[in-house]
């Protein structure tokens, strides 16, 4: 056993994650009452939240200097501390509690953790990200079997799960993403129109094709893509926010033009935010359903390549997020 571990720690704001935080050793103690230590297997990837943190752009989370980062971490649990049950040595486990993930070690409140069934990182992206897609699909987009669902990044590590989900439920899938790469990968998850935005205006599309006619959207992007779901939603439709990566700069673009209601109004449709910290009740449910639809071979999980391994393949992974250019569930290995 070691003494002392690393982890990634943020000491300044700055522009890119990778500016503001550096690798650090911290000592490698033993888990107090109720906490247990796990060493790290894999970290997921959040290149949108960590630039905002490294920003100070996050205003649901207070960022104190110096701060440990990182949400999302599979290991295994090496000991338990007084009074801990439910958990024992050998354990395969998930946290989606900042800053449990871009670390070796893990010691946190036991609570903290899921059980999963084994330590390959199949179970951290649908007890993360899984978890996700279901909850924004079902809560706050209210899906019904048969509807017409839309998804921005569908290629992403949330999209490419939320696809299936939908195709999953007898929707039809409109699926959007950039380059020729990622329109094959979709098509091959089951969409059923592809709509590259490198090759096709979204906008163009959809009024031709879809106008007022979607049920359910989904968009991380925000920008001009949100403008276009929100032109053809339909009648009763909900628009789900789950992020903006278009507004990394943490300053919102201006807009000038009619305000939403005018066209939410006449068609009592609704845009509705998606913000997974808040709807924590939701997370077993979720999970317990991406865990057996993926145990009886009807979920996939697909890793972007290449594959980074490391803490410094954290800041690889997240500025290769960022670029655009990854293709499902961005992660590190941490082994």
């Amino acid at each position: 056993m070691t003494a002392s571990y690393q982890a990634i720690q943020l000491g300044r704001f700055a522009n890119r994650f990778r500016d503001g935080s550096a690798i650090i050793d911290l000592p490698l103690r033993d888990p107090a009452a109720g906490e247990i230590r796990v060493r790290n297997h894999y970290c997921g990837i959040n290149g949108i939240f960590d630039t905002q943190i490294t920003r100070n752009a996050v205003d649901y989370v207070a960022i104190k200097l110096p701060t440990l980062t990182g949400v999302e971490a599979l290991g295994v649990v090496d000991c338990c501390g007084p009074g801990v049950t439910g958990f024992q040595p050998g354990d395969a486990v998930v946290t989606t509690r900042f800053p449990g993930g871009y670390r070796q070690w893990n010691i946190a409140p036991a609570d903290h953790f899921v059980r999963v069934p084994d330590a390959r990182p199949e179970w951290l992206a649908l007890a993360s990200t899984g978890v996700s897609a279901v909850v924004a699909l079902e809560q706050i987009g209210a899906l019904q079997d048969g509807e017409t669902v839309a998804i921005s990044a569908a290629a992403g590590g949330l999209g490419h799960l939320l696809v299936q989900l939908a195709v999953l439920r007898g929707c039809h899938v409109i699926a959007i993403c950039g380059g020729a790469d990622k329109a094959a990968f979709v098509r091959g998850l089951g969409a059923h129109r592809v709509i590259d935005y490198r090759a096709e205006a979204v906008g163009d599309v959809l009024a031709a094709e879809y106008r007022d006619a979607i049920d359910v959207a989904i968009d991380t992007v925000s920008g001009a893509i949100f403008d276009a779901l929100l032109d053809n939603i339909a009648p009763h439709g909900r628009l789900v926010v789950g992020g903006a990566a278009q507004d990394l700069e943490g300053r919102p673009e201006i807009v000038t033009a009619p305000r939403i209601a005018h066209k939410l109004y006449y068609k009592s449709a609704s845009v509705r935010g998606f913000m997974n910290g808040l709807l924590t009740e939701h997370w077993p449910a979720a999970r317990a359903k991406v865990f057996d639809l993926y145990r009886a071979g009807k979920l996939g999980v697909t890793f972007d390549a290449p594959r980074l391994a490391g803490l410094d393949g954290v800041f690889d992974a997240v500025e290769r997020l960022l670029s655009g250019q990854s293709c499902g569930k961005v992660i590190v290995d941490l082994r």
